[in-house]
């Protein structure tokens, strides 16, 4: 049984909660806008599901989303479908919009 002094034990405090819900949600916005990206490029299910994870993986090299535009914007491209940065921003956009009503179950 844990005591109240161990540390492991001690409720997540407010800030914490909203840590972790703003994580989930912002992974889940980068596996959809990845689905998003795939479905552009015409990638097999598989694929898609590769490629989602590897965008997912993206948002951890540097903090904000600029990592995430940059790896949407140069694959998207690199598969000869004509893209600009504004449509990958305004998809990252829409998806977070997405990505929050499904955690939060207004969806």
């Amino acid at each position: 049984m844990k005591s109240f002094n161990d540390p492991g034990s001690a409720p997540k405090t407010q800030a914490e909660q909203e840590a972790e819900t703003q994580f989930r949600i912002q992974a889940r916005r980068n596996r959809l806008v990845g689905e998003w990206a795939a479905a552009r490029m015409g990638l097999s299910d598989a694929e898609t599901e590769a490629y989602a994870k590897s965008v997912v993986q993206a948002d951890f090299e540097e903090a904000g989303d600029e990592d995430v535009i940059r790896k949407l914007l140069g694959d998207i491209t690199a598969a000869g479908v004509d893209t600009s940065e504004g449509e990958v921003r305004a998809a990252l956009d829409a998806k977070q919009v997405e990505a929050r009503r499904a955690f939060l179950g207004t969806a």
